[in-house]
């Protein structure tokens, strides 16, 4: 079998990191979810205020940091996403003047669209 072309490589590598963001934001949703539920229902039961108390107090800091630990992912991921859309559009540019393979350029600006469109949401 033949070594994936560098086309295929930057390909793979930005479908890679597209995913990753979407999982991050997958957890920073469940994460903030969670946070939400546990101030909500010590709002709303002041018979379960005093069990949730101590709950509270330990999870709460606890959630809230890996809240922003999740947060301070995407800046960095964001940029590596950035840098391997540009990657991949050169790679298309020169796959295209080059005579590649159609299917993986096609496949290539599919991952394009695909990439530009997760980061405008």
């Amino acid at each position: 079998m033949a070594p994936p072309t560098p086309l295929a490589i930057a390909t793979s590598s930005l479908q890679r990191l597209v995913k990753e963001e979407i999982s991050y934001e997958k957890e920073l949703k469940g994460q903030e979810a969670r946070l939400e539920k546990i101030i909500a229902t010590k709002d709303q039961d002041e018979n379960a205020e005093y069990q949730l108390k101590q709950e509270v107090q330990k999870l709460t800091p606890i959630q809230r940091a890996a809240i922003q630990e999740t947060k301070n992912v995407f800046p960095p991921l964001r940029e590596r996403i950035k840098d391997a859309l540009q990657r991949l559009q050169d790679q298309v540019e020169d796959g295209e003047s080059n005579g590649a393979d159609e299917a993986e350029i096609t496949k290539a600006k599919e991952v394009i669209e695909s990439a530009k469109e997760a980061s405008r949401s």
